[in-house]
């Protein structure tokens, strides 16, 4: 813990009580808020008469705003910084909750979801920011992956915990308690995280030029390149088809298939904390990030080869697997903000995770496309071939970048190898 802290005004202790546990909280919220239409949609069927349609655009409305507002926000990161950043953001997402709770017809909640996505579009990259400045490069694998696994963590409250909270209280009183917990948040940030090391009135505004250039980074394209597709396929499957496969090809039940779904989103949470430590012990070795990500990589294809294959009795496990060893693609966030300055970071994360959150809808979408080419059976469930097909062509799609970082290691060994013989 000693060696957390960059700045000589904070000791360890502080930097992860008063800076990174305010916004782990708030990244914690956002997750919470993210999911938690899945295990509410009966209720909301059944109060407002919903649609499917309507509920899917209610859903998928976080998603539109959040995603939407990812560059706009990462300018204004590297602008105002973090805190002042996170502080207005919060204040929307907790009218959002509230006109959630009071809301009485589609358009009220529609606009109410897309206020809360726009809300929390700033919790993770606002915690990747504000770490920047008070973590040094070497500690921000470990660092990262606290924070990734704040998000399984309430990612796992929206499961099964809400499940049975609503069993004791209205939907719309659960909004209220949101609306309360983001107002805790706020209050944690304003009173407790110190002010930016940076002087926000002596940086430049951005200019969407600004952006292109971290599009145009050559450090930049060779993370993505890698780890790009594996996080949208882990992020984009885990969020919606594990549970369908799970009931379609192994034909487990609803309640089975939610406390899969409930290990798998520990399993996140694990999984994060891992990569973190694992990434760090491999610095000790000169093993670089972007190869430990590669070597997971190669793991993740493999889960997701025998994923293909349909063997029934491994699919709980393979399930749980899928997400555990996806968190590995996490690591291209740490690798993004140890190879940009301070002052860029804000705009380099949105950038990556306006690629991620496109790259996920995208990967869901095709997913389902190429499951719809086969007819669903008079259960409503889908062949096993129509998911060996969908998780072949995911493994296509990932395996160029793989083995362009496989060559690079290749490469760079045989490179090894002769100057050791000179």
């Amino acid at each position: 813990m000693a060696e957390i802290s960059s700045s000589p005004s904070l000791s360890a202790s502080k930097v992860m009580t008063h800076i990174f546990l305010p916004f782990a909280f708030g990244h914690c919220t956002s997750f919470l808020f993210r999911n938690i239409n899945a295990v509410l949609a009966p209720f909301l069927i059944s109060a407002m008469s919903l649609s499917a349609g309507q509920l899917g655009i209610l859903s998928s409305a976080y998603f539109f705003s959040f995603s939407l507002a990812q560059l706009p926000v990462g300018l204004a990161l590297d602008r105002y910084g973090p805190k002042r950043v996170q502080l207005t953001l919060l204040g929307v997402a907790v009218a959002g909750a509230v006109l959630f709770g009071i809301g009485h017809s589609f358009t009220t909640l529609l606009l109410a979801r897309i206020l809360i996505g726009l809300g929390l579009a700033a919790c993770f990259m606002g915690s990747i920011k504000v770490l920047s400045f008070w973590v040094p490069v070497r500690k921000l694998p470990s660092i990262h992956g606290y924070l990734l696994a704040a998000g399984g963590l309430g990612a796992m409250l929206s499961t099964l915990p809400v499940a049975w909270l609503v069993g004791f209280i209205s939907w719309r009183t659960l909004f209220f308690v949101m609306a309360g917990i983001t107002l805790m948040v706020m209050l944690a940030i304003a009173l407790w995280v110190p002010k930016d090391p940076v002087e926000h009135k002596m940086v430049k505004w951005p200019s969407l030029a600004s952006l292109l250039e971290v599009y145009k980074d050559r450090a930049f394209r060779k993370v993505i390149s890698l780890l790009l597709l594996p996080h949208t396929v882990a992020f984009g499957l885990q969020g919606l088809w594990m549970g369908k496969w799970l009931q379609d090809v192994g034909q487990y039940s609803i309640a089975e298939t939610s406390v899969y779904l409930f290990i798998g989103m520990g399993a996140v949470v694990v999984g994060s904390l891992s990569v973190g430590a694992v990434t760090q012990w491999a610095g000790k070795f000169n093993i670089k990030p972007l190869d430990v990500g590669g070597i997971g990589i190669a793991l993740f294809l493999a889960v997701q080869v025998l994923c293909a294959l349909n063997i029934v009795p491994l699919l709980p496990a393979l399930s749980i697997g899928f997400t555990l060893i996806g968190t590995i693609a996490g690591l291209e966030y740490t690798i993004v903000a140890q190879n940009v300055s301070p002052a860029m970071t804000g705009r380099a994360a949105t950038c990556l995770n306006l690629l991620i959150l496109f790259g996920a809808f995208l990967t869901q979408t095709l997913f389902g496309v190429i499951i719809g080419f086969w007819p669903m059976d008079a259960a409503g469930h889908y062949p096993q071939i129509a998911y060996q097909a969908a998780f072949g062509f995911m493994i296509l799609l990932q395996a160029p970048g793989f083995f362009k970082w496989l060559v690079g290691v290749m490469k760079r060994g045989s490179l090894k190898t002769a100057d050791d013989s000179l």
